[in-house]
């Protein structure tokens, strides 16, 4: 933990320790443990998930179903297409 003396970008409250060494130039966007919670608890540090694309392709690798892409396949390359098991792989 590193020891000093900042304050809540956000409500201005001081903040003794934090778990990182501050960038001096972002100080002034240091938050104390109740700012930042409520900014997680409300979603603003999680972003948004991507739309899955449903369809009915096949996996290039292993020849099994995939029902749902991340992605817009493109037409010309569905060729290319793998399952999630492969892609891990």
């Amino acid at each position: 933990m590193f020891k000093g003396n900042w304050k809540c970008g956000s409500c201005g409250a001081a903040i003794s320790e934090l778990p990182f060494q501050p960038d001096p130039a972002r100080e002034s966007q240091l938050q104390c443990r109740d700012c930042h919670r409520a900014k997680r608890d409300e979603g603003g540090a999680r972003p948004e998930r991507k739309p899955m694309f449903e369809g009915s392709w096949t996996c290039s690798r292993c020849g099994g179903p995939i029902t749902q892409l991340p992605f817009k396949p493109n037409p010309d390359r569905l060729d290319a297409l793998v399952c999630r098991t492969c892609f891990k792989k």
